[in-house]
């Protein structure tokens, strides 16, 4: 398993706390790149204001960090495009009935 294989890993333990679906099946996560020790996420939230627009990227960022080999992560947080339900996983539609 690679450092962005080992990343999403740990991301994918982070579930929205209204949803019971992990962040990374709920298409919250727009791209992570690993170079040499260092992380890029590109993420965004289910609303700009979400009840947990403070923590979950901090949540995400010291995920990631927590990564053996990861020396630096930088979080950067877009809502373009916005989401919507179409960036589910099919795992996750499939939990939510969807």
């Amino acid at each position: 398993m690679d450092l962005k294989e080992k990343v999403i890993a740990e991301i994918r333990k982070i579930y929205d706390p209204e949803i019971p679906v992990n962040i990374y099946e709920l298409g919250l996560i727009y791209d992570v790149k690993v170079k040499d020790a260092k992380a890029k996420i590109i993420m965004t939230l289910t609303t700009p204001n979400c009840p947990v627009a403070e923590s979950l990227p901090k949540e995400v960022k010291d995920s990631a960090m927590q990564v053996e080999g990861i020396k630096e992560v930088d979080l950067d947080l877009v809502f373009e495009p916005p989401w919507e339900k179409s960036m589910m996983s099919e795992a996750a539609k499939l939990e939510l009935n969807l």
